[in-house]
C-alpha cells in the first residue's frame, strides 16, 4: 500500500521557508526571458489596477510617483487634459458636514412619510 504524501504541516517553519525559497529560485531560473516579462507584467498590472480601498490606492500612487519621478505631474496634467470631459472625480475624503446633511435630509424624509393606517 502507498504511503500518504508529505504535506506542508509535516515540515517545520524553517524547512518550509527553505523549500519555498528553493522553489522560487528554481522557478525563476526555469523561465524564459519572455515568460519573465509576461509574469512581471501580470503581477504589476494586478498590483496597480486591482487596488481596493484608499490605502492600496495611495500605495499604488506612491509607486507610480516614484517611478515617473519629476515627470509625474506633467503626465497627470496631460492625462487630465486628454480626458477633460470626464467629470467623475474621486472623493478622496468624506466630508463629515456633507455626510451629516445627507443623513438629516434622509431622516426628514422618513418623518414626513405617514402611515396609511394613521388617522
Amino acid at each position: 500500500m502507498k504511503k500518504n504524501s508529505i504535506i506542508y504541516s509535516d515540515l517545520s517553519k524553517k524547512q518550509l521557508d527553505n523549500l519555498k525559497e528553493l522553489y522560487v529560485q528554481k522557478k525563476v531560473e526555469s523561465m524564459s526571458h519572455q515568460e519573465l516579462k509576461e509574469y512581471v507584467l501580470e503581477i504589476i498590472s494586478h498590483q496597480i489596477n486591482d487596488t481596493i480601498g484608499k490605502e492600496e490606492e495611495m500605495e499604488a500612487w506612491r509607486e507610480m510617483s516614484d517611478f515617473f519621478g519629476e515627470q509625474f505631474e506633467i503626465i497627470i496634467l496631460e492625462i487630465q487634459s486628454k480626458y477633460i470631459d470626464d467629470k467623475n472625480v474621486l472623493e478622496t475624503e468624506i466630508d463629515p458636514q456633507k455626510q451629516r446633511m445627507e443623513l438629516l435630509d434622509r431622516n426628514n424624509l422618513d418623518e414626513k412619510k405617514t402611515d396609511m393606517w394613521d388617522d
